[in-house]
């Protein structure tokens, strides 16, 4: 589904990525981990279209993404979220998700109340309550994002992610500030939505990240130094030694 082939991103001067590939395949879930300044957000950026690499190539079921504005990323099938929360305070749950619809110009249209609005108001109320009792949420679909618990709170961003229906979602972070249990709650997650999607997910919660990952790709100074199944990753010395520690790495 996704191939990023040897990309190289600078800024000011500076490698962020120096030659960085990654393969997502179709229902698979890929983990990207890393020392902080890894360059792992900078690799999402980068298939979002937020940078440009100024080498390689970044393709989705084989069309280039490099030039690809941002906004079509969710016409063509890639949702993603965020490392910040991002809901909007004045909204709703309910409506923070339905304006994860990416139809901008037709949601546009409905909140003037041109013809046919009525119908695909309803339309995507009915969808955004559909993946907020998916997440669990279902019962917060009229609280404002501010009175809810961060848990919460991460599983509304997803909730409006889906409102996509991608195939690919891109999850920066996921699980930071979340308990054991939201933990183990989103790994449950993430293994339901594999069945009907490719899921990436940037994360720090490495216990996480091997519970839930087919494959791992580890980054340090902005370079690939593993990629394989977490059994791999675990033995592997270059990551113990940059990332995981050696007692980790060898558990």
């Amino acid at each position: 589904m996704l191939e990023v082939a040897g990309i190289d991103v600078h800024f000011d001067g500076v490698v962020a990525l120096d030659g960085v590939s990654l393969t997502v395949r179709e229902h698979q879930i890929v983990g990207v981990i890393g020392p902080n300044g890894a360059g792992k957000t900078t690799l999402f950026n980068a298939v979002s279209s937020f940078v440009t690499p100024v080498t390689g190539t970044i393709t989705y079921r084989g069309r280039s993404l490099i030039g690809v504005p941002t906004w079509r990323l969710a016409h063509l099938g890639i949702a993603r979220t965020l490392q910040g929360l991002g809901l909007f305070p004045t909204l709703t749950v309910l409506e923070n998700v339905i304006a994860g619809a990416p139809s901008r110009a037709r949601l546009a249209a409905d909140m003037l109340g041109f013809p046919g609005s009525d119908r695909r108001t309803e339309t995507l109320r009915e969808e955004a309550m559909a993946n907020l009792t998916e997440l669990g949420v279902a019962d917060r679909a009229g609280a404002y994002p501010g009175v809810l618990p961060h848990g919460v709170q991460k599983r509304v961003i997803i909730a409006r992610a889906l409102m996509a229906r991608p195939s690919l979602l891109l999850l920066d972070e996921p699980a930071s500030g979340l308990s054991a249990s939201d933990v183990n709650e989103l790994i449950e997650l993430l293994r339901t939505l594999r069945e009907r999607m490719a899921i990436a997910l940037v994360e720090h919660h490495v216990d996480m990240v091997m519970a839930v990952s087919d494959t791992i790709t580890v980054l340090n100074l902005g370079q690939v130094i593993a990629s394989g199944p977490p059994d791999e990753i675990r033995a592997n010395s270059d990551v113990a030694s940059a990332y995981l520690g050696q007692a980790v790495a060898h558990a």
